[in-house]
């Protein structure tokens, strides 16, 4: 039998598909799909399926000094138990296996680690066999052709694993035990996720610290035969033509001098042409860039791009190189989209008398830049949001072989009252790329043709005040490109370390902003022990691990070069262990503080309780034992905004897409201290005995609900809407004898709830969950992705490990998982 491995599920049985021309069949074992055909049978990984770790004896935190795990031996354990007794069960049956994983630094270790685990049961013969895209061409030259494992470039993979465990549980432990910060809020620290942290934190350092400078400039409507264009008013400074006027006086004398005319005449006219040279090919880090300009975050670009690289769509999506291979045929590539949805574009590109592509700067030999395969799906076949990235890729591969785009340019300059006016236009003469490429700007700025010594009529002048702006925050995409050029990362984990970011609440929005926690963990690495948050060290045990794929260096070394660098980050720590510690806790408590406990004039700050619920609880406990509750829902955020009232910070609770502005947490308890129970009818549960009735409740932590006024001897309880005034109508419900309600809002049409019971009862309906499926944000393709991992069912999602499954499940991030359990539990 020959057995065959792939990274993941779905790669496995798009390769049965091809190898067995349609003929293979499923079957399960151990909870894991197994395609067969013949004598072969093809099983998918779930990307690595054995861990790094440290043994058993390290785990305890706090019997166990961080430093110890430096000298710590590693060891590696199943991590999906179900796929490693699987393959190890096939393996034992096979005459030869093949490795079919992804071909790069982190597929080439997967490769590695099914190999072990295949050599655990017999010596057969292994092979390795690597593509770029997972296409029938593809495939079945790579299988006539099969190789060896490069254990080079997997060791490089097994070093990064070994060092970023290395550096980020020492370095995590010691920071969280200082600040006594530890169970679900300890303090994260990575080794190429601390290094970005900082760009993020030095850039909001620069906006913090920017002082914005006044400045002027002026305006004037030029006139043509009735045709208007604006002008904008410059003046000579030391040679340069500068268009902000720094003085107040100057700027509004030149005002004046403009009003005071009603025409302008023409000095000069310049026209001139040009040329306007298509894209490049898309590397990873260009990719990234392109589809966050659809709104697309680097985590999703990504993940959409392996769902079509794995259909055979598009090549692989993590490379470097800008330069197309020898091998790839344009004039082919572009025939496969004749008759399709892009036909007229491809046809189109076919009538050039040359078709050259573009070519960028990085050319390497593991893939080709991102491009269509030639195997097109309709839109039927995949979802809106892969059809929009999937276009957006074979547009770029139409711009890369399409020609220039020439541009007319037309400079007018005129003056007027001895002051000098200028407008520049410019008209798309021809398209070139631009017609088959709709992502770059192809805007146009008209202005009519005019001549030297032409009087144009000034209608209108206007004078803007304005001011310097701060540096913009890096948004996803040019972190990214940054994190490139500074040799931070690699472009398979680039925008993984972002999304770690977001999970462990180190930054938020987009562009991603550092949390108070963010700049707290910076600023004491920088005090401490600057190597932690460097991209000197980072980019150099990167480069340090493209030595050992070239086979320059060996893992042994680069490890144990790395546990010295660790040591001596650990020297400058040890001594100032107290002091970093209080300095962490002290800026745990800014972020967490909401403003003066009324009763004692400590502060309130948000606390959890032990069974994991969020409220605001006074800093001078146990003597003061003020407390205000919060929403149940989601995981508060202390917002800038401050109430006037009561000087307490806003709190907006984080719940994915149901998050939403609590407000003040006084305010709301204030409320509904204030409020009066709205009886709407009899309790269904104990009206007939007790007499107990419905009334509409407002809660102390903001939320409303219809309850039995004989709570808590009777717990009976409807939700309702948190915003939005309650109105109660004479329309009754016959099954109930409970009015219908309606709900107003600002910004909506009113919302008819109608009977609460009904109302809830059909909610429940609607949203009952019984398979992975019915959860929101999982898809078909993310449930079978799920369900590769092991998780496949609601309780296996229940009990999981939010950080495993992002890890191993491509695309899925550990706040994802988290809002899935939470669905689950209410």
């Amino acid at each position: 039998m020959e057995l065959i491995i792939t990274e993941k599920d779905n790669a496995a049985r798009r390769i049965a598909e091809i190898l067995s021309e349609g003929s293979a069949e499923s079957e399960r074992r151990n909870g894991v799909n197994v395609y067969r055909w013949g004598d072969k049978r093809v099983v998918g990984l779930s990307g690595h399926v054995v861990g790094v770790d440290f043994p058993p004896e390290y785990s305890d935190w706090r019997d166990v000094e961080p430093v110890e795990l430096i000298s710590a031996d590693v060891t590696k354990e199943p991590t999906q138990e179900n796929i490693v007794t699987t393959l190890k069960q096939l393996a034992r049956r096979a005459d030869e296996a093949v490795i079919a994983t992804d071909y790069d630094r982190e597929g080439e270790l997967i490769g590695k680690e099914a190999y072990e685990l295949i050599r655990d049961e017999t010596d057969i013969p292994v092979s390795r066999v690597r593509f770029s895209s997972i296409t029938d061409r593809e495939v079945r030259e790579a299988f006539a052709e099969p190789d060896e494992i490069d254990f080079d470039l997997a060791a490089a993979g097994e070093a990064r694993q070994i060092i970023d465990l290395m550096w980020g549980a020492a370095l995590t432990r010691f920071l969280s035990l200082s600040a006594r910060q530890l169970g679900d809020d300890f303090i994260s620290v990575g080794r190429v996720q601390s290094p970005t942290l900082k760009l993020i934190v030095d850039r909001e350092r620069e906006i913090e610290a920017f002082d914005p400078e006044d400045y002027w400039e002026l305006f004037a409507d030029l006139q043509k035969d009735g045709v208007a264009f604006e002008a904008q008013y410059f003046y000579d400074d030391d040679g340069t033509e500068a268009e902000r006027v720094w003085d107040e006086a100057a700027a509004e004398a030149a005002y004046e001098d403009l009003q005071s005319v009603d025409a302008a005449t023409v000095t000069s006219v310049r026209r001139r042409t040009r040329t306007d040279s298509p894209p490049t090919p898309f590397n990873t880090t260009a990719f990234i860039s392109a589809a966050s300009s659809l709104g697309y975050s680097a985590q999703r670009a990504m993940s959409i791009a392996e769902e079509l690289y794995t259909a055979g769509y598009v090549t692989y999506p993590r490379t470097d190189n800008t330069v197309y291979p020898e091998d790839l045929d344009p004039d082919d590539l572009l025939d496969e989209f004749v008759g399709s949805a892009f036909a007229e574009d491809a046809e189109s590109l076919l009538e050039q008398d040359d078709i050259a592509p573009t070519e960028g700067d990085e050319e390497t030999t593991d893939h080709p830049p991102i491009h269509p395969t030639g195997e097109l799906p309709s839109k039927a076949d995949i979802s809106e949001d892969e059809w929009e990235v999937y276009e957006l890729i074979v547009r770029r591969f139409f711009a890369t072989v399409a020609e220039a785009a020439t541009w007319e340019h037309l400079r007018v300059v005129a003056e007027a009252a001895d002051r000098s006016l200028k407008a520049n236009g410019k008209r798309l003469v021809e398209p070139g790329y631009h017609a088959v490429y709709p992502y770059s700007s192809a805007s146009e700025n008209h202005v009519p043709d005019v001549e030297e010594g032409e009087e144009l009529a000034m209608p209108e002048v206007r004078i803007e005040a304005k001011q310097t702006q701060p540096p913009r925050r890096y948004g996803q995409s040019r972190l990214i490109q940054t994190m490139e050029d500074l040799g931070v990362g690699t472009k398979s984990t680039r925008h993984n370390t972002l999304e770690k970011l977001y999970d462990r609440g180190y930054i938020e929005g987009d562009p991603p902003r550092p949390t108070t926690l963010a700049m707290a963990v910076v600023e004491a690495a920088e005090e401490f022990a600057d190597h932690v948050v460097s991209e000197e060290m980072t980019a150099q045990l990167e480069a340090d691990m493209t030595r050992i794929a070239n086979g320059e260096a060996t893992l042994e070394n680069v490890t144990d070069e790395s546990r010295e660098m660790l040591e001596r980050v650990f020297e400058e720590l040890r001594e100032s262990r107290e002091e970093i510690g209080d300095y962490l806790q002290e800026s745990l408590k800014a972020d967490k503080t909401l403003g003066p406990c009324p009763e004692c004039g400590e502060d309130l700050l948000v606390r959890r309780s032990r069974q994991g619920s969020y409220f605001v609880g006074c800093d001078g406990f146990p003597e003061c034992r003020n407390t205000l509750p919060l929403p149940s829902t989601g995981e508060p955020l202390v917002l800038e905004e401050v109430c006037e009232d009561h000087d307490m910070h806003h709190v907006k609770m984080l719940a994915g897409r149901d998050t939403f502005v609590h407000g003040c947490p006084r305010c709301e308890a204030e409320a509904a201290d204030e409020s009066e129970d709205e009886v709407i009818g009899p309790c269904p549960d104990c009206s007939e005995d007790e007499g107990g009735e419905l009334a509409i409740k407002h809660l102390r932590s903001g939320s409303r609900l219809v309850g039995c006024t004989r709570y808590p001897d009777c717990d009976y309880s409807l939700p309702l809407p948190r915003n939005g005034d309650i109105a109660i109508t004479d329309t009754y419900c016959e099954d109930h004898d409970l009015p219908e309600l309606v709900v107003d809002s600002d910004s909506d049409d009113p919302w008819e709830l109608g009977c609460p019971i009904c109302n809830y009862e059909e909610y429940k309906a609607r949203n009952a969950v019984e398979d992975l499926a019915d959860l929101d944000g999982i898809g078909s393709a993310t449930a079978e992705k799920l369900e590769a991992a092991g998780v496949d069912d609601l309780d296996a999602l229940r009990e999981a490990n939010s950080d495993t499954v992002a890890t191993e499940v491509q695309g899925v991030s550990e706040t994802q998982v988290r809002e899935w359990q939470a669905q689950l539990d209410d």
